[in-house]
């Protein structure tokens, strides 16, 4: 019996160190990409048409927190990823359970920390090494699009506290559909589109607007030249 317990004790640890392992390797960046593709691109669809139930939204975005549990080796920031993503995981249940309690705007606050630790881990994992290749690519794709979700959370989090953000051709209700709002209009500000149909109308969302833009005309230049660099030594 004992024999027994031991062995699977092996199999679990072995299990978790190769997923610990995959996550600390190139190729998990187009994994993440792909995930990430869904998210920004293909969820705010499903969400605009009603195909998805607000369980599943909150489960893409767990799993993505999840993953940065494993993005890193140092112990610190292992365990302050696992008490972000524990204390994530909680606030969800409470809110889909039958207490009565509301923490939505917690999860928010949380969420943004959460986005903040993993932008960090992928920055750290994009230059590690001298090594460039078309995972570094990727990889700073996944960056960029990282901070088109982390826009989206703050936007939503102004809303929230204010009671404004943004305006023009929307509906916002408060809730996980909104989403699909606030990702568009982060994106626009990141790529300073500025298509007009939605445009901030209070200051914090106006400021933050602006970072974006910034952010987005500033980090492509800055990661080719750090790329370029890298791939002269």
């Amino acid at each position: 019996m004992n024999q027994f317990v031991n062995k699977r004790r092996r199999q679990v640890k072995h299990a978790f160190k190769s997923f610990a392992d995959y996550w600390l390797t190139d190729a998990s960046f187009g994994v993440l990409l792909l995930i990430l593709l869904f998210t920004v691109f293909v969820l705010p669809i499903l969400i605009e048409y009603g195909h998805v139930h607000a369980i599943f939204v909150n489960t893409v975005f767990l799993f993505l927190f999840f993953t940065g549990i494993w993005s890193s080796r140092f112990k610190v920031l292992v365990v302050l990823t696992t008490v972000l993503f524990m204390t994530q995981l909680g606030l969800r249940f409470i809110r889909f359970s039958n207490y009565d309690f509301e923490f939505y705007l917690a999860e928010r606050i949380v969420g943004v920390l959460n986005m903040l630790v993993f932008i960090f881990l992928n920055i750290r994992l994009l230059f590690r090494n001298h090594e460039v290749n078309i995972y570094r690519v990727i990889g700073a794709i996944n960056v960029y699009l990282l901070v088109a979700i982390l826009g989206a959370f703050l936007f939503e989090i102004i809303y929230l506290t204010t009671g404004s953000g943004i305006g023009g051709d929307v509906f916002l209700e408060g809730i996980d559909r909104d989403f699909a709002m606030y990702i568009y209009f982060s994106l626009v500000s990141l790529t300073t589109v500025g298509f007009g149909d939605l445009y901030p109308i209070q200051v914090m969302a106006k400021m933050l607007s602006v970072f974006l833009s910034t952010i987005g005309i500033l980090y492509p230049a800055v990661v080719i030249a750090r790329l370029v660099s890298a791939s002269k030594v």
